[in-house]
């Protein structure tokens, strides 16, 4: 049997099988989130293979290729697909992973099942994996399957990818066989989620119920005998699609005739309001059904002007929950169409059944307005399709804050679809949405989606995990971008702030030491520029942009300093301490990268302090600073070589201190116990406010682990000299203070 160097394992494969009238089998791809979000991944690898299972219950067919994929199929009884797949999988772990919006059940015979077909499944991966291979699972159905690889092929490399929610720790306690699903999991080198909130869910089981130690998102799981601890990282890779396919077809001639069309089969009226789901409890149909009916029955539709077409795609239809929940579904469309509908059209027109991507692009691009009403939802692709459905830059998302897309697309208008109120007044404000408004939340939301499409995240993922596991791989050289003394022209950074002030959703961030304020000797006499400050408090009132001051200084120090509004958010101590939040920002993604300190951080902290405050005091001058999560040497004020020795003392020290991050800076050392920085800092607020781009000045070593993160819409400058990752350089202080008038004027529309 031949063997690959990704091997991807799922569920499902990502076709299925279609008998033809001679009853020959033809494979085609099969609908579905990770089917979409996967097949161009599989396609771009050398030597992949995807396993799952083909579909039907009985024996698995022979391996096959299928659309440039070498598939290998796993079988499964009809009492397996019962009990593993109908039960625990989505009789347990799905209403349960979902918020228990529906009452998960429980049998013991269930949990069986789904060990033995988990098994299989990591068996057959294991067969078909390549020395060193990268092995990547993907979602709730095969928990167990990264322990069972690993024990089999320790010399694999293995990502897990959860697609769906990681529930809190409440709920998640709840589960029978919990540790087993922790510790199957834990079975990854790299375990990946939708948000940052399932990461946190999913750290805090692990500490709670098996008492591993964590250190921001690193989990260190001890070894069992002769085995070595091991490292496992937890963290969110915001899932995508394929943007370059979405958009060819939306650009297709006969794809935007056909959109037409469905207007005129509609009835041609004046707007069309589309919802595309599963036929799932956990998509909010009913609620946006309800929302719907109201409106009509308000009178605050006409259902001559208006439209809903709601598509309902079949799911799990031998589940009960899911078979009511259709007979709910066509009752209540059904009702409202007796209430409202005009003569020769309906006032909602369902559908249930599968379309093919071009009849829902098409549907897409006659959409209005698209309703994403989750009631929880790991990410919902629909909304990201839709977006990029829309070249044209018209049309409104409506998306639920409970849908994973919420804490990037925020631009469009998101609701609590619990609140039929609220949903009901969202609903209207879409429908008389202006033209020109719609195309400045477009903009924005296809910006997100056309610059985060699969093959990043896929890219992101793969990545990460390929860096696991290779500790004696030098370290790789810092990122140059700027020489000593190189620096583009003031017109170049001028077309450069003139394109970034254009952009619809913006983040601001600066450094204050050496950046808003001059470097001092005496670091308490540090002053900002209050015409810099001034500025910064004006862009943050401005539409569209957020503002944030990133220091090494304590945040309590930070504050009193500037004096800044609640618009503004302050980062302490490298990104260790956050203050309050704006109301557009997510505090959920900001929640990982908080401070995060126990008795064992503590006593370590204490002993640091102690050890350089002896340091400081051999060597005149230097002084320690004691953070909430940190040591700081001083070495500023040293007298003499003082400076220069004390550094060197404190380095030496460090070397002792493996699980310490060592931070040295111009004329200090910070020595942190809680792992942070100010480019994780900077990157976290950016998905908090789902920046399109954002903007970062900063004079020191510490602020170039920013500069590495540049994407290419955003902007990074350093102030002062030498080697630097940023893209544009100023002198001093007060050339940053025009920089942000500059940005001022350009956003108020003044050039």
């Amino acid at each position: 049997m031949p063997t690959h160097d990704l091997v991807v394992v799922a569920n499902r494969l990502p076709v299925d099988a279609h008998t033809e009238p001679d009853g020959s089998v033809r494979w085609v791809t099969s609908p579905g989130g990770l089917v979409t979000a996967m097949e161009s991944v599989m396609r771009g690898v050398d030597s992949g293979a995807w396993v799952g299972w083909a579909g039907s219950p009985g024996e698995a067919p022979e391996p096959f290729e299928a659309d440039g994929m070498q598939l290998y199929p796993v079988d499964l009884s009809a009492e397996e697909v019962r009990a593993y797949y109908e039960g625990f999988s989505n009789g347990t772990l799905w209403p349960l992973y979902h918020d228990v919006i529906a009452d998960p059940v429980f049998h013991r015979t269930w949990w069986d099942t789904y060990r033995e077909v988990n098994e299989r499944f990591a068996t057959a991966a294991a067969q078909v994996a390549s020395p060193g291979a990268t092995v990547w699972v993907h979602d709730y159905q095969l928990q167990l399957v990264p322990t069972m690889i690993r024990t089999q092929r320790p010399d694999l490399r293995i990502g897990f990818f959860n697609h769906i929610p990681f529930p809190p720790f409440e709920l998640f306690a709840q589960l029978p066989k919990r540790n087993q699903v922790l510790r199957g999991l834990l079975g990854a080198d790299l375990v990946g989620f939708q948000r940052e909130r399932d990461a946190l869910n999913f750290l805090t089981c692990v500490r709670q119920l098996l008492g591993h130690a964590h250190s921001h998102h690193d989990i260190t799981v001890p070894g069992i005998g002769s085995e070595p601890a091991r490292t496992v990282t937890a963290r969110a890779f915001p899932i995508s699609i394929d943007t370059q396919a979405v958009s060819a077809l939306a650009e297709d001639p006969e794809v935007i005739e056909r959109a037409r069309e469905l207007r005129r089969e509609l009835g041609d009226p004046k707007k069309v309001v589309v919802g595309v789901d599963r036929l799932d409890y956990t998509k909010g149909i009913r609620h946006r059904l309800k929302a719907w009916g109201e409106l009509l029955n308000d009178g605050a539709i006409d259902p001559h002007d208006a439209i809903l077409v709601q598509v309902a795609t079949p799911s799990r239809e031998r589940v009960d929950a899911y078979r009511q929940l259709r007979d709910e579904v066509e009752l209540t469309v059904g009702r409202i169409n007796g209430d409202f509908a005009p003569i020769g059209r309906p006032a909602i027109s369902y559908m249930h059944r599968s379309f093919d991507r071009r009849e829902m692009t098409a549907l897409y691009r006659a959409a209005d307005v698209v309703l994403v009403t989750a009631l929880r939802d790991g990410m919902n692709l629909v909304a990201k399709e839709y977006v990029a459905s829309r070249p044209d830059e018209q049309g409104v998302l409506v998306l639920s804050e409970f849908a994973g897309a919420a804490d990037e697309l925020r631009a469009a208008i998101l609701v609590n679809p619990h609140d039929i109120d609220e949903l009901k007044t969202a609903i209207l404000h879409a429908l008389a949405m202006p033209e020109d408004e719609q195309r400045t939340a477009m903009q924005s939301l296809r910006r997100q989606v056309l610059d985060n499409d699969v093959q990043g995240w896929a890219q992101s993922f793969l990545g990460e995990l390929e860096a696991k596991g290779r500790p004696d791989e030098p370290a790789a050289a810092p990122l140059v971008r700027l020489a000593q003394g190189s620096a583009p022209s003031a017109a170049q950074l001028d077309a450069a702030l003139t394109s970034f002030a254009s952009t619809p959703r913006i983040l601001v961030a600066s450094d204050f030491d050496g950046v808003l304020a001059p470097i001092v000797a005496d670091r308490d006499a540090a002053a900002a520029d209050p015409q810099a400050l001034s500025a910064l408090r004006e862009l943050a009132e401005s539409e569209g942009v957020n503002v944030a001051l990133v220091s090494g200084r304590a945040l309590e120090d930070l504050d009193a300093r500037t004096g800044m509004p609640l618009s503004v958010v302050l980062v302490g101590s490298h990104g260790a301490e956050v203050g309050a939040l704006p109301h557009d920002m997510d505090a959920g993604t900001l929640d990982g990268d908080a401070l995060r300190m126990d008795e064992d951080d503590q006593r370590l902290l204490e002993s640091i302090t102690a050890t350089l405050e002896q340091i400081a005091t051999k060597h005149p001058g230097a002084e320690v600073e004691v953070k909430p999560a940190s040591a700081v040497l001083h070495t500023r004020r040293a007298r003499g070589r003082g400076r220069i020795n004390a550094t060197e003392a404190a380095l030496e020290y460090a070397r002792s201190l493996p699980d310490v991050k060592v931070t040295p800076g111009k004329e200090v050392v910070e020595f942190s116990v809680v792992d942070s920085s100010k480019g994780e800092a900077i990157a976290t607020l950016a998905r908090a406010c789902a920046a399109d781009a954002w903007l970062y000045l900063g004079d020191d070593v510490t602020d170039e682990s920013a500069f590495e993160r540049l994407g290419d819409h955003d902007l990074g400058i350093k102030v002062g000299a030498g080697d630097t990752a940023a893209t544009f350089r100023v002198d001093s202080p007060e050339e940053v203070t025009a920089v942000l008038e500059r940005l001022l004027a350009l956003r108020r529309g003044e050039g």
